[in-house]
């Protein structure tokens, strides 16, 4: 398997439906406009990034170069809001991970500043009505999880150094850390969306609890910048998570309803 790949597939994501108004409105209505969930992976546990492309970030040219056309296939076809869903940035917080990528021959201390030159290469060109984001997942199959550890060994490049609109995190636990690691997330009209409620197990979380940990947020991030969401799909695979239909309605409720006790309607 490559280390770097991609699949792009047009599918019904729950974890886009972010809460608060158009936040990702590139200039059209993206009520009205076609969204998309692009996924892709920058890492195989079988393979070195380095023998798949051999000198690093020069050779990197054919997947940015996939990544474009496949950017430029959705937007054709009428999207105008782009979710890339990437596993491999939280895999890079997990200290196991990154002593597992030396055994496949790459620097782990390298990886986030190649992942983010491709990010950027990828998104050269990108038409100026079309809003593209990305959920760093740690694992979402039957309600499990494959990585944990802050986002602090990733930060600086992923919020920093990619040039994206937006930004989902994962954090609904423990394992994601604390929001130490959103000082490198640049002010302006960037968005960036809290995961706080846990798409993993239909309880649901108590109100204040979230209002807590988005007003603990906004010592690194002004409250205007910031979103809630699950903090993944409900069901990543055709197996699903583990709570019922009627416990994944209850909380996308709450999250509307906490979005406009937070930010207003």
């Amino acid at each position: 398997m490559a280390s770097l790949f991609f699949v792009a597939n047009a599918c019904h994501t729950v974890s886009s439906a972010i809460a608060r108004p158009s936040p990702f409105d590139p200039g059209t209505s993206t009520r009205r406009a076609r969204s998309f969930s692009f996924v892709r992976g920058v890492q195989s546990r079988n393979c070195a990034l380095s023998k798949f492309a051999p000198g690093g970030i020069e050779s990197s040219t054919v997947c940015e170069c996939a990544w474009r056309a496949a950017i430029k296939a959705f937007y054709d076809a009428g999207c105008r809001y782009l979710q890339l869903d990437d596993t491999a940035w939280a895999m890079m917080c997990d200290p196991k991970e990154r002593e597992g990528s030396k055994s496949r021959g790459d620097d782990p201390d390298k990886l986030p500043a190649i992942y983010a030159h491709v990010t950027r290469a990828a998104l050269e060109g990108k038409p100026a009505d079309m809003a593209i984001t990305m959920h760093s997942c740690r694992g979402n199959f039957r309600s499990t999880w494959i990585a944990e550890g802050g986002y602090e060994f990733v930060a600086e490049q992923l919020l920093g150094n990619t040039n994206l609109d937006g930004y989902f995190l994962e954090y609904d636990s423990d394992r994601a850390g604390g929001f130490e690691p959103l000082r490198h997330f640049p002010k302006g009209k960037k968005q960036l969306v809290l995961g706080l409620v846990t798409s993993k197990s239909g309880r649901l979380e108590p109100k204040d609890d979230i209002k807590r940990r988005i007003d603990e947020a906004t010592k690194y991030v002004a409250l205007d910048q910031l979103c809630l969401s699950p903090q993944c799909g409900f069901a990543s695979t055709e197996e699903g998570n583990v709570l019922a239909e009627d416990e994944q309605w209850a909380k996308l409720r709450m999250i509307v309803e906490l979005a406009e006790e937070v930010w207003g309607r």
